[in-house]
């Protein structure tokens, strides 16, 4: 997804979302609530894809080019790679596993009204490109400037805030149904009921969450602001912005605590995109940003926070020991994330690397910014099995390498996630702190281990 020549625009990942949900409070508004700040993103000139926007068919990343086939060794199904919280894959929702959701069903449940209230029809799908968000209810003169830049599509004013539910924070929107709809993917787009449950008072959550914390479809959950309030669950679907994980209707945000309208989420043509963040940083207030949904990714060179050293041409490690490397990795599934450790029971991200390529023979460094070092980059098109995938998750320091994952096949990816996750197999991940996949090199591998040990 990221190489010179490839440069192109994709959607914030799973790992943004997670930086999200940690951010800290803001001293500026009510206890128990905090404006969403999308942590985590990247920050100068980084490396880069494009996804096709909501139901575009674009082609699987690595298709037909893999070593290792995943089908034979791991009965792993095609699937399109996560650019973000959104479905990748006809009838596939992302998780743990990727869910199939047949034909592109999303979960519903009907509030009380017979005739629910009216929401416009969906007529298109945008990707959520920009994010303007503060503290403060930002001025409606403000979000009709911003429709009016050029290269801008579509513009929300929204709000955009942190806040619990059932306990947990998690990153809301309220929206007017009828017109954010444009921004979901596209089956949640089209799900009239979704639309019309929320403008009926109820909450809409990504599916991930609806499925992962097993909230009740219908049921109720307790959502938790300056205020606390029911709300029924009517829907599970993907809401288009990776970090967000539920809507609620502007109504029912604001009785809530949310600033009034704190947020303006805009969608821009790609051939724009450079000129229309700058310009939408300049009409902005003090004491607000602009956030990038999406990023600009280019390879860069060694220090420039972008995985990958050494020449294109260098040789990548045989196959015969990538296959004992990924089977290794694959026997590893289900066991614990603790942070330093190397294995054989328990692993942090580098270690699960270290210690599946050392079972092929192949000595690796065990950081994850010098393992990004153990190889040139390769573009995200052209990315095969045993390939390394490196992420940007610190927002203190946002140049910096801190997770890798190998690339297993078919648009699957495996890792140990975090604490409180066990190593698991998920849909490779190119969202906005993906910092770039690398080949490895093995005399270049050990002569970084050397180097740093």
């Amino acid at each position: 997804m990221r190489h010179r020549g490839f440069v192109h625009l994709t959607r914030g990942g799973r790992r943004l979302a997670r930086a999200i949900r940690r951010g800290g409070q803001s001293r500026l508004v009510p206890p128990g609530i905090a404006v969403l700040v999308v942590l985590g993103t990247i920050v100068g000139v980084l490396a880069a894809v494009r996804s096709g926007a909501p139901g575009s068919q674009t082609r699987p990343v690595g298709a037909g080019q893999a070593q290792v086939s995943a089908r034979s060794e791991f009965n792993l199904p095609k699937v399109r790679p996560s650019t973000g919280d959104s479905p990748v894959s006809p009838g596939l929702a992302l998780g743990t596993g990727g869910a199939l959701l047949s034909s592109f069903a999303v979960p519903t449940a009907r509030l009380g009204p017979t005739h629910p209230p009216q929401v416009a029809p969906l007529r298109r799908t945008v990707q959520a490109d920009l994010l303007v968000v503060a503290p403060f209810s930002l001025s409606p003169k403000l979000a009709a400037a911003v429709s009016r830049l050029p290269g801008v599509t579509l513009t929300e004013q929204v709000e955009a805030v942190r806040m619990r539910i059932n306990g947990a924070y998690t990153a809301v929107l309220g929206v007017d149904p009828s017109v954010f709809r444009s921004f979901a993917a596209r089956p949640t787009g089209a799900s009239n009921a979704l639309w019309e449950g929320v403008a009926s008072g109820g909450i809409a959550v990504s599916y991930s969450m609806g499925k992962l914390d097993k909230l009740p479809l219908g049921g109720t959950v307790v959502a938790a602001g300056r205020t606390t309030k029911p709300l029924r669950v009517v829907a599970f679907g993907t809401m288009g912005i990776g970090g967000v994980d539920a809507v609620v209707s502007h109504a029912v945000a604001r009785s809530l605590g949310a600033p009034a309208g704190n947020a303006i989420v805009v969608s821009v043509r790609t051939e724009n995109f450079t000129a229309a963040a700058a310009a939408v940083g300049r009409l902005i207030p003090k004491g607000a940003s602009v956030q990038q949904l999406v990023s600009l990714v280019t390879i860069g060179p060694s220090g420039s926070g972008m995985a990958g050293a050494g020449p294109l041409t260098a040789s990548g490690a045989p196959t015969a020991q990538l296959n004992v490397m990924l089977r290794a990795a694959m026997s590893r599934q289900g066991m614990p994330y603790i942070w330093g450790a190397a294995g054989p029971k328990s692993f942090d991200c580098s270690g699960l690397v270290q210690w599946s390529f050392a079972r092929a023979g192949i000595v690796m460094p065990r950081v994850a910014a010098d393992q990004a070092l153990a190889g040139p980059a390769v573009s995200v098109s052209k990315i095969q099995p045993g390939d390394l995938l490196f992420y940007h998750t610190d927002p203190t320091a946002p140049r910096y390498i801190s997770h890798v994952a190998i690339y297993v096949g078919n648009g699957w990816m495996i890792q140990a996630p975090e604490p409180g996750r066990n190593v698991e197999v998920v849909p490779a991940d190119f969202g906005a702190g993906f910092a770039g996949a690398i080949r490895v090199n093995v005399p270049q591998a050990a002569a970084v281990a050397g180097r740093v040990a």
